[in-house]
């Protein structure tokens, strides 16, 4: 009641009865009820703020004011939102109700601006803050939809009472939509990129020098638009750490602030009212004390928060700071109206890639709704740019580009494929890069104009004649083809991301397109250590004085240079994201203070123009990355910031264009040895796009191996080969691939992969056939040798050769064999023969007790061990595989990251100002964070595995063999998770006739030796042979579903292996398909492991893409296993 009572004198014009609703509301969301239920605070105090927007709009609705302090359909998962729609339900509060807002007029009035907004039919006149801007413009360019009108309206509302924030997904016009506002308002923006290792100093003051080197503070760009009544643009809320937003939380509630230099910046009222009191703004000044602009506002944007997944960004503090509007992506028809009006009709490609965009966003697969951010509207808009000027007559190959479709993960890659099937967007017979024997296109420069196949430039001329690049560069089709289409993104003024493998040739075409077009190159390379202030100025100390030089970067917009960044992947993220507002608007505040702005800009700015730095009209920047994913363990560049740039797969040259390079390369070299080459290295490359191999050898490697032969033609060949081979020598599994491929294509192995001197010569075991004639007594293990020196005869030491009684090699009456590594002396057969038979018994028993006492260890016998071996062996190299596949997902969890603000490390350049006056903690040290206080625990991922152990997997298996393989698949399964367990809880049940959910291996019990994994798949066996017929697979399948949502885990996964027998059960695929994809949280895979003629392959077609997949030779199953945790890693990512 008492709150009640101060809002209405807050709001004295507001209706009591809305405002009564919306207090009940607000409190009945904070009730100890519903706090059981672990929803975020309603941030009361912000009720202040919709009673004011309420009396100045009567007629909105109140669920619309709840939504705006609340809204609960961008943090809150299905069953929450069900709660509180329940709660407002109860108040008699209308959800969804129909609302329209339209702006009728804006008229200034000295430093305000009379807004006419018209509510349901009802108009109603308030001031709102406006900037000190003369022209009121709208952006060049500018498309209005009546959804991004409505917006804007809803705004105003909010821009009328405080600060708030925009939340929507990348590219759907967030920062266009601000700009609508600035523009339409006469604001300067201030744009203020966020990033993860931002600093409550960086947002406010940062330290820098005088000429004479004194020390002083810097106001950051928030506090100078606060002073100037601009609009400060947070953009990346999503990103910065919630410690370093608290800085925030006086200046948006209080509008005060306290600087580091003592400077307090008060609310225009305040300082009002200590001038009124007698005091002059001298006095103010001289005391330290600023008074904020009434202007002044902050809007901050962000993206949505991924549910389930990690800490929410979204929490109770920062719901408390703003005032929320949500952004969807436009829809399908106001995209084309947008390109309708900006380029003319669209064409029956690009009318089908809309399609494609409009689908994949509506999708309720999760691994195509996470596709659909790579076609978004910023990127759609390009893509239509491009076709207006270039048009094509398949739309195929800019789906393929546009989502680096080469370098998805194999499911993603396939769920592509098929969305696009069905919009109709086919593979085209002839799709030139991709074609096996493309056009010859032709590159030539003839008086002064550059012609690649049919598109032309003119060359640049410039006195930079230092910078253009000079390569060697031979040209072949598959080079020229991609040369063609790089030329006719940079004509459009398109920025480039090339990415690809190692060793592909993506600096090598960068620079030769710089070097065709005559254009100076700045050159960056990233790395892990790369930081938000290295990427744009370099600090140094001269004399005492901070001294800020431009990186390459600054050079390149300064003066109009082409920015080569290689390397983009290896730096972190949050750090390349700062590259977001330079490519998209031309903006970006350097870390000196300076500022860049677009020319247009310029004039408008406000403030010192000689901090300002315009941007050339002929900068652009090229970004080079490899693939994400292992063996790089980069980060997905692409993913993060793929849609600012026009994107080029560089991929391998097709055999014909390799060929054509390699004897550019080596015109001396046999053209046998070299087609050999080719297709040995094309094996390889087919093995590691299967998963077979892990490294994608490259066009480098083979160039490097025809270079040496080229330079030196008496040298062997396998050492030519085996210099590129080293490495993979030490894993067993690879180099057995490696000779094999190598021997199918008819090169040489022998001594390819085994250490090597310079001779090559071949690493041997030496036996030396010896007589002891000595006898032997009782057998026994033998004494240890801590120096393990070599031993030859006696019978003292075990690992000895060629001696008697002991374990070891070559001698005779030992219990058991014992390899220590020592070349063999080995006795004659007939002397190992001419052993009494007591001994050979006490020897035969002695090894049988070894044996036998290691098995008691399990509690296994004899047979058991065998019948163990049996399947294990069928296994072992795929185990192996799958081993790998599990450390792959690890290796990126154990980075270090940096750990500032240290006594002793690497000098941090943010902080060597700092230094100059004395402070000690001025270093960093990569260390293992501890993570910050209040994050939820890293949870490990969740793994169920459902196996079919129905009656026709027994009856069958004798046609197929596929209870044998689905018994080998959870022994391939169980010994690779071995030792993981602590990074992947799994557990297993099975389903048949008469079971749904049998439990054979529990998750707090993983089974611990051989003994408790054969009892598994000799239950499987049993219950397969015993039980009922009939089939459980949806009953299976849903509650192991349905039960894995309830438990707290950062990923969870469901593999089903079934027998694909569900047509004689009339059960249709459809059902199981919505099985698959009922629960977003958790990703439900099928795994057919039998099949009756035809039958996985049909319902392969009939399921959801990527959920579904057919093994048939338990060899494959690493293969898919690996494909179903790389599209784990890319949806959380």
């Amino acid at each position: 009641m008492e709150h009640l009572n101060t809002l209405k004198e807050h709001a004295p014009n507001v209706d009591p009865i809305k405002l009564e609703k919306l207090l009940s509301a607000a409190y009945a969301l904070i009730s100890p009820e519903l706090q059981q239920i672990s929803l975020p605070d309603f941030p009361v105090d912000n009720l202040y703020a919709a009673a004011l927007i309420l009396e100045r709009n009567p007629n909105i609705p109140v669920h619309k004011l709840l939504y705006m302090l609340y809204p609960y359909n961008t943090f809150l998962t299905r069953d929450h939102i069900k709660n509180v729609e329940a709660i407002l339900h109860n108040l008699d509060i209308q959800i969804n109700p129909k609302l329209d807002i339209a702006l009728r007029n804006v008229k200034f009035v000295e430093n305000q601006a009379l807004v006419d907004i018209d509510i349901n039919g009802n108009v109603s006149q308030f001031s709102v803050a406006c900037g000190g801007k003369k022209s009121r413009s709208e952006r060049k360019g500018y498309v209005r939809t009546e959804f991004q009108t409505q917006l804007l309206n809803d705004l105003l509302l909010s821009h009328a009472v405080g600060d708030f924030c925009i939340v929507g997904p990348k590219g759907c016009g967030k920062s266009l939509l601000v700009e609508q506002l600035a523009g339409l308002l006469g604001y300067t923006i201030e744009p203020i990129v966020l990033y993860q290792d931002m600093t409550a100093r960086d947002l406010i003051q940062q330290r820098t020098t005088l000429e004479n080197g004194d020390t002083v503070w810097r106001n950051s760009a928030l506090v100078e638009a606060a002073l100037k009544g601009h609009l400060a643009v947070l953009d990346g809320l999503h990103r910065i750490h919630a410690s370093t937003l608290a800085v925030l939380h006086r200046l948006v509630h209080d509008r005060e602030l306290q600087l580091h230099d003592g400077t307090r910046l008060l609310r225009h009222d305040r300082y009002d009212e200590l001038l009124s009191s007698g005091l002059t703004e001298q006095q103010l000044e001289d005391s330290g004390v600023k008074k904020i602009h009434p202007a002044f506002r902050i809007v901050a944007l962000a993206e949505p928060p991924v549910l389930g997944r990690g800490q929410q960004w979204l929490s109770p503090e920062i719901l408390s700071l703003f005032i929320f509007h949500e952004m969807r992506n436009l829809s399908k028809d106001e995209e084309i109206f947008i390109i309708n009006s900006l380029y003319g009709n669209i064409s029956a490609p690009l009318h089908s890639i809309i399609n494609l965009a409009d689908q994949l966003r509506k999708s309720e697969d999760s691994t195509l709704k996470n596709l659909s951010s790579s076609l978004s509207t910023r990127q759609l808009l390009r893509i239509a740019s491009r076709m207006s000027k270039y048009p094509t007559d398949s739309a195929y190959e800019t789906v393929q580009r546009t989502f680096l479709a080469k370098f998805l993960p194999s499911l993603a890659r396939r769920a592509l494929d098929g969305a696009s099937q069905k919009i109709g967007i086919d593979v085209p017979k002839k799709i030139g890069i991709f074609n096996r024997e493309p056009k010859k296109i032709k590159c030539s420069v003839t008086n002064g104009v550059l012609t690649i196949g049919d598109t032309s430039s003119n060359i640049f001329k410039t006195d930079a004649l230092t910078k253009v690049p000079d390569i060697l560069f031979y040209d072949v089709p598959q080079h020229i083809r991609l040369l063609e289409w790089l030329l006719q993104d940079f004509l459009l003024g398109n920025h480039l991301l090339l990415v690809g493998n190692q060793g592909v040739g993506k600096n090598k075409i960068a620079d030769r397109l710089l070097q065709l077009l005559n254009r100076p190159r700045e050159y960056i390379q990233l790395h892990r250590d790369t930081t938000v202030q290295s990427l744009t100025v370099q600090p140094t100390v001269q004399d005492g004085v901070v001294i800020y030089e431009d990186s390459p970067l600054v050079k390149a917009f300064k003066y109009g240079h082409v920015l080569v960044v290689d390397e983009a992947d290896k730096a972190p993220t949050h750090v390349t994201c700062i590259l977001k507002t330079l490519v998209e608007n031309g903006e970006m505040i350097l870390s000196d203070g300076r500022r860049i702005v677009p020319k247009h800009m310029l004039e408008s700015s406000g403030g010192n123009l000689s901090s300002f730095i315009p941007v050339h009209d002929d900068f652009r920047m090229i970004v080079l990355a490899n693939r994400p994913g292992f063996p790089f363990l980069g980060n997905d560049f692409f993913a993060s910031l793929g849609d600012l740039f026009s994107c080029h797969a560089v991929d391998n040259p097709s055999i014909e264009s390799e060929l054509e390079l390699l004897r550019a390369y080596g015109p001396d070299v046999p053209g046998d040895v070299m087609k050999k080459l080719v297709q040995a290295f094309a094996l390889l490359r087919d093995m590691a796009d299967q998963g077979q191999l892990t490294y994608p050898y490259s066009t480098r490697e083979l160039v490097n191996i025809v270079k040496h032969l080229q330079k030196y033609p008496n040298e062997d060949l396998a050492t030519a080969i085996g210099n590129v081979f080293d490495f993979d020598r030490y894993s067993k599994d690879v180099s057995d691939t490696l000779l094999e491929v190598l021997h199918t294509s008819g090169l040489p192995t022998e001594g390819v992969l085994v250490g090597r001197s310079k001779e090559a010569l071949q690493r041997l075991q030496m036996t030396i056939d010896r007589k002891s004639g000595l006898d032997v007594s009782s057998p026994k293990h033998g004494k240890e040798d801590p120096e393990n020196q070599p031993h030859v005869g006696g019978n003292i030491w075990a690992g000895g050769t060629g001696g008697r009684d002991t374990a070891g090699l070559g001698g005779k009456g030992g219990p058991y064999r014992l390899d220590k590594g020592h070349d063999v002396h080995q006795l004659s057969d007939a002397e190992k023969d001419d052993i009494p038979e007591h001994v050979k018994k006490a020897a035969r028993e002695m090894n049988r007790k070894a044996f036998e006492e290691r098995l008691k260890e399990i509690n296994m016998s004899e047979y058991d061990a065998k019948l163990y071996e049996q399947f294990l062996r069928a296994v072992q190299p795929q185990i192996g595989a799958l081993r790998g596949v599990l450390a792959e997902l690890q290796a990126k969890k154990k980075e270090r990251q940096w750990s500032r603000h240290q006594t002793s490390g690497e000098l941090d350049d943010g902080k060597i100002i700092e230094g100059l006056t004395g402070e000690r903690s001025i270093y960093r040290r990569r260390q293992e964070l501890e993570p910050p206080p209040g994050t939820p625990p890293d949870q490990p991922k969740r793994l169920r595995l459902v196996v079919d152990v129905s009656g026709s997997m027994y009856r069958f298996n004798s046609y197929d063999g596929r209870l044998e393989r689905s018994m080998e698949a959870v022994v391939l399964l169980t010994e690779a998770l071995k030792g993981y367990e602590a990074r992947i809880r799994y557990d297993m049940f099975g389903h048949s006739g008469e079971e749904h959910a049998l439990e054979l291996i529990r998750v707090d019990r993983p089974p611990e030796n051989e003994k408790q994994r054969l009892q598994i798949i000799r239950t499987m066996h049993a219950h397969a042979q015993f039980c009922w017929s009939g089939d459980n697979t949806l009953a299976g399948a849903h509650h192991a579903i349905k039960t894995l949502t309830h438990e707290d885990a950062d990923e969870a996964i469901v593999v089903i292996l079934s027998d694909a027998n569900l047509r004689r059960y009339g059960i249709a695929p459809e059902r199981l398909g919505s099985i698959l994809t009922s629960e977003p949280k958790v990703q439900a895979h099928v795994i057919f492991i039998g099949s009756l003629g035809d039958e996985a392959n049909i319902l392969l077609r009939s399921l959801p893409a990527g959920h579904a997949h057919v093994c048939m030779e338990v060899s494959s199953l690493p293969h898919i296993m690996q494909q179903i945790f790389a599209s784990s890693l890319m949806q959380n990512s």
